[in-house]
C-alpha cells in the first residue's frame, strides 16, 4: 500500500481543494445566481454527456487499465496501445454522434413536455460527451503510468475554477445565461485538450500506426473483456443518468436541479475514497496477473477499512447539521433532504464494501458482473417508475440508495465464494459502535436544544461550527488516536510526518 498512500494523500490534497471549490461552485454559486430550472438544465446535459461518452469509448477505457501492465514496454512504445485506444474512441465517436443526429426528434420528444428548455441545448451532449471520453481514456492511460496527479488536478481544480470564473462574470452581468452555459460546456474539454499535448510532449501518444504492435494472443482476449466491461459500465453509468433524465421527464429541470444537488452533495463523500481508489486500480491489476491473493487479500480489507472510516465521517458531517445547512438554501432544496439521507447511506455502504468493483472487474470472472450490473440497473428503473408518481424526488433518492446497498453486499458475496478474498474484519466493529454512539448521544442533545429557523445568521454558523467540532471531537478524534481504524491512521500520521518534515525544510 506504500504506493498507494504516497500517491492517495497527493491526490486527496488536490481533491479536497476541488472538493472546496466545487462546494462554492455546486452548493453557494449555482444556487444564489441560477434558478432551479437553470441547475437542472446544467446538470442534466453533463449527466446526458456522461451517458454519450460511455457509449462512445466501445470499451476501451477499461481495457486500458486491465492490460496495460502487460502492454508497458517502453523499448517499444507500449505496442501502440493508446494510439490503438484512441482509433477505437474515435470510432464510436462518429458512429454515436450520427446515432444521436438520426434519432435526435426521438429523444428530444422525451422532454418536450415537462422540460421544454432542455431540448433547445440538447445538441450540446456531443462536444461535452466527446471532451469526456476523451479525458477518461488518456486519464487511466496515466493511472497505468502511475501519474495520477495532472488528471485530478485538471478535473478536480482546473475545471472547477473555470467554473467559477464564469459564474462570477454570470453573477456581474457581464455575460448572458446562453454565453454563460455555452462557455461552461465548451470547458469540458480543456482537461482532455492538455492531457492530449501531455502525452504527445511525453511521447506516448504517437501517429504512426506501425507502432501498433499488439501480439495475437491478447486480441480475443481484449475483445472479449472490452465488450462485456462495456455493457456491463453502460449499465452502471444508465443508472447514474437514469435517475436525472426520469425525473427531467416525469416531474421537470426543477426537480432535476434538487436531485441532482443533492448527489453532488453525496459525491463529495467519494473524494478521498476515489483518490484511493485511482491509485488502487493498476495494483489490482498486476496483482491478478501475478496471482498474488495474499496480496489482493491485503489491498482489499484496508481499503474496506479506510472507505468505511471515511463513510462514517462524511455521513456525519453531512447529515447531522442537515437542518442548519438547509436553512441556508432556497426553499425548494428543503425536498431534497430524504434523498440526501437515502443517498448518504448507500454512498457509506458502497465504500465500506471498498474495492469490490475494481477486484471483480479485474477477474477472471468479470463476465459475471455483468448479471449483478443487470440487476443494479433493472431494480432502479422498476423502483423509480413505482415511486416517483408517489414520492416524487424521495421516491428515487430511496430506489438508488437501497438497490446500491444490495447491490454492493450481493457482489462482495459473490467474491468471497469464487475467491475467498473478504474485505470485511471483525475490528471493524470498533468505528461502527462509535459512530452509532455518537448519533445517539447527538440526538439526545438535540432534543434539548432544537434547531429553529427563526434563529440569526450567526447563531445558525454558531450551530453548524458546533456540530462540526462534535464530529471533530467526539468521532474522528478517537477513531485515530485509539486506531480504531489502522488503514485511516497509517494515512492521517503519514500526512501529518509529511507536514512536519516540509515545514521543518522551509525553516531549517
Amino acid at each position: 500500500m506504500g504506493i498507494v498512500k504516497r500517491d492517495a494523500l497527493r491526490t486527496t490534497l488536490i481533491s479536497y481543494v476541488g472538493l472546496v471549490l466545487g462546494y462554492l461552485n455546486k452548493a453557494f454559486l449555482f444556487i444564489i445566481f441560477l434558478t432551479t430550472i437553470e441547475i437542472g438544465l446544467v446538470n442534466l446535459l453533463i449527466t446526458t454527456s456522461l451517458l454519450f461518452a460511455q457509449l462512445t469509448n466501445l470499451g476501451s477505457v477499461y481495457v486500458t487499465w486491465r492490460f496495460f501492465p502487460f502492454f508497458r514496454n517502453k523499448e517499444k512504445k507500449n505496442y501502440g496501445f493508446l494510439l490503438f485506444n484512441v482509433l477505437v474512441v474515435c470510432l464510436g465517436i462518429a458512429l454515436f454522434t450520427f446515432l444521436y443526429w438520426l434519432f435526435f426528434p426521438q429523444i428530444t420528444s422525451y422532454f418536450k413536455e415537462k422540460s421544454p428548455l432542455f431540448v433547445s441545448y440538447a445538441w450540446w451532449v456531443i462536444p461535452v460527451g466527446i471532451g469526456n471520453v476523451v479525458f477518461m481514456l488518456f486519464e487511466n492511460y496515466m493511472r497505468g503510468l502511475f501519474k495520477n496527479i495532472l488528471p485530478v488536478f485538471l478535473q478536480d481544480i482546473g475545471l472547477r475554477l473555470v467554473t467559477t470564473v464564469l459564474l462570477v462574470f454570470y453573477a456581474l452581468k457581464w455575460i448572458s445565461f446562453p454565453i454563460f452555459f455555452s462557455a461552461l460546456m465548451l470547458s469540458n474539454l480543456l482537461p482532455a485538450l492538455v492531457l492530449f499535448f501531455y502525452l504527445i510532449w511525453k511521447g506516448e501518444l504517437t501517429f504512426s500506426l506501425r507502432d501498433i504492435t499488439v501480439p495475437k494472443r491478447f486480441r480475443k482476449i481484449i475483445v472479449s473483456f472490452s465488450l462485456f466491461s462495456y455493457v456491463n459500465t453502460m449499465a452502471t453509468i444508465l443508472v447514474v443518468s437514469m435517475d436525472a433524465v426520469m425525473i427531467g421527464s416525469m416531474i421537470g429541470l426543477a426537480a432535476t436541479g434538487v436531485y441532482t444537488t443533492m448527489v453532488q452533495i453525496t459525491s463529495a463523500t467519494l473524494v478521498p475514497f476515489r483518490s484511493m481508489t485511482r491509485v488502487s486500480a493498476p495494483i489490482v491489476a498486476k496483482l491478478w496477473k501475478e496471482k498474488d491473493l495474499k496480496g489482493l487479500q491485503s489491498i482489499y480489507r484496508k481499503s474496506s477499512g479506510a472507505g468505511l472510516f471515511i463513510g462514517l465521517v462524511s455521513f456525519l458531517v453531512i447529515w447531522l447539521p442537515v437542518e442548519e445547512l438547509f436553512s441556508f438554501l432556497q426553499a425548494d432544496f428543503k425536498a431534497g433532504i430524504p434523498v440526501l439521507l437515502f443517498l448518504l447511506i448507500g454512498r457509506v455502504v458502497d465504500m465500506y464494501c471498498g474495492l469490490n468493483g475494481i477486484i471483480f472487474s479485474t477477474s477472471r470472472k468479470y463476465k459475471y458482473d455483468l448479471l449483478f450490473t443487470l440487476f443494479l440497473c433493472f431494480g432502479v428503473y422498476v423502483l423509480n417508475l413505482i415511486l416517483i408518481p408517489k414520492y416524487g424526488i424521495a421516491g428515487v433518492g430511496f430506489a438508488t440508495g437501497f438497490i446500491y446497498v444490495f447491490y454492493n453486499f450481493a457482489r462482495s458475496l459473490y467474491i468471497y465464494r469464487a475467491y475467498g478474498l473478504n474485505p470485511f474484519h471483525l475490528s471493524q466493529w470498533k468505528p461502527l459502535a462509535l459512530f452509532g454512539l455518537v448519533l445517539m448521544v447527538y440526538y439526545i442533545l438535540r432534543f434539548w436544544l432544537p434547531f429553529s429557523p427563526d434563529l440569526s445568521l450567526a447563531q445558525k454558523l454558531l450551530r453548524l461550527f458546533v456540530i462540526e467540532g462534535y464530529v471533530l471531537c467526539a468521532f474522528i478524534a478517537p477513531t485515530l488516536w485509539f486506531n480504531l481504524e489502522p488503514e485511516s491512521a497509517g494515512y492521517a500520521r503519514s500526512f501529518l510526518q509529511e507536514v512536519k518534515r516540509k515545514l521543518i525544510k522551509s525553516y531549517f
